[in-house]
Parts: structure tokens; sequence; C-alpha cells
């Protein structure tokens, strides 16, 4: 089965079209959480994720906050504003829909999803290998995909030699998977790994290939519906650097 594994829409409807344009023929989608928060299209992007082939999702930080299951003032100053706003917007249809949403998933006996960690499922950041090593011992399926950072990366873990690697995958190329590994496909709506274009991964289940992906989108039209809708200035400038 070809998986589209995604994170971090943020609310981005024309980043999440170009990703779902260019991974056409996908037959299932694993989201990694934080549909909503930041950008300005919060309902369209759920009712787009909502639509697609067999669906698997668990909820972000950001998610949770909007949902007013989460103290904002644990966001920055702009994020609380964006959450704000979001809070208000969000159709009761929307809010039900990630209501529904379980914080950790297992779509396979092969794959665990969470979106900051397995330890911490809505709020630790995966940046390093120390943080990796702990959270290995948090699950017990071979790989375990994270959202959160909004930068593509990939933990291996080498038991014969008791070491954690990261490595930063290179965009179009097959990773075979084996052993345990913990994967981040990146960011679609608000990548931070200074490449501004949306990132995603393609997840082959029979062959269990890891392909990471970019895709250019209209980020100025994106710019426009934020600026429009009053949110913080500076959600607008990162795009068009991505950071």
């Amino acid at each position: 089965m070809r998986v589209l594994v995604i994170s971090d829409i943020h609310a981005n409807q024309t980043a999440f079209e170009a990703v779902l344009e260019d991974a056409d023929g996908v037959e299932a989608v694993w989201c990694l959480g934080d549909v909503v928060g930041y950008g300005p299209d919060p309902n369209a992007c759920v009712e787009l994720l909502a639509s697609q082939p067999n669906l698997v999702c668990v909820p972000g930080n950001h998610d949770i906050a909007a949902m007013g299951e989460m103290a904002i003032e644990s966001f920055n100053g702009e994020a609380r504003l964006s959450l704000l706003w979001q809070r208000e917007v969000i159709t009761p249809k929307n809010m039900a829909f990630l209501h529904t949403l379980p914080q950790i998933a297992e779509p396979s006996e092969r794959v665990t999803l969470v979106h900051g960690s397995p330890r911490d499922p809505i709020w630790e950041y995966m940046l390093n290998t120390l943080t990796a090593r702990l959270n290995f011992l948090e699950f017990t399926t071979e790989l375990c995909f994270v959202g959160h950072t909004h930068v593509p990366s990939i933990f291996w873990q080498d038991v014969n030699r008791d070491r954690i690697s990261l490595d930063i995958p290179k965009e179009a190329v097959p990773i075979e998977l084996s052993g345990r590994v913990i994967l981040n496909p990146g960011s679609v709506g608000q990548p931070r790994d200074r490449d501004p274009r949306a990132a995603y991964a393609i997840f082959d289940t029979e062959s269990s290939i890891w392909t990471s992906h970019r895709v250019e989108y209209d980020i100025e039209s994106v710019q426009k519906r934020i600026r429009e809708a009053q949110l913080p200035e500076k959600h607008a400038l990162r795009l068009e650097e991505g950071w």
C-alpha cells in the first residue's frame, strides 16, 4: 500500500492541495497532527483531510488548543492570537472531527503514529539523538512516525552497537527501512528547515520504502489570506523563508 505521510498542515490549504496533487495515487493518508493553527484556512484543511482515503490521524498541540483542551498560555504570543481566531472560526462539524482523533495510533502492526513523541505524544520535540534514544523505549512497533519539529528527519537505532544516528533524508531518494526507526516527514504548511516548499513523505508498506518529497506552492496567496484575516505578520513572513 502506498501511504501519504503528512504533518503540520497548519491551516495552509494551498500547500496541502499542492501535496495531494504531487502525491497523486496514494491508497491511504496518515497524518501526524497540527491540522490547524497559524494559517488562514482551518476549516478547508480539516474538511480536505477528512475526505482522504483510509485516513488515520492523530492530533497535534495546536489542534488540542484550538479545541479548548489546552491552555493557550502554553504558546507564544503570535501563536495564541492565531489560536483565539481559530477557536472562533472553526465550525462545530470540523471541531467534532478534531475531537475524534486519538493521541496515539497504530495503523499497522509495524507503525506507531504520534505528533510529538511516543513518551509525550503532544509536546515533546524529537530534535536530537538523546531524545530519540529515550523514546525508542516508549513504543513497541518497528517504526514510529512523528511530526511537530517541522523538519524532515530519520533516527536509526543500531541495537548491536547501542547507537542512535540521525539522518536528514534527501529529496526523492528512496530509503529502505530496516530495524527500528523514527521518521519525520517535515511540515506541509510551515516548513522550518529553510526550504519553503511543502514537505511530505511516501511510505510503501510492502517494500518498507520511505521517500521524502518537496513541492512548491503559491506562498503569496497564503500570505494574502493571513493578512486579510489579520493574523500575526510573522506567520506570513516565515512561509517565504521556511523558518
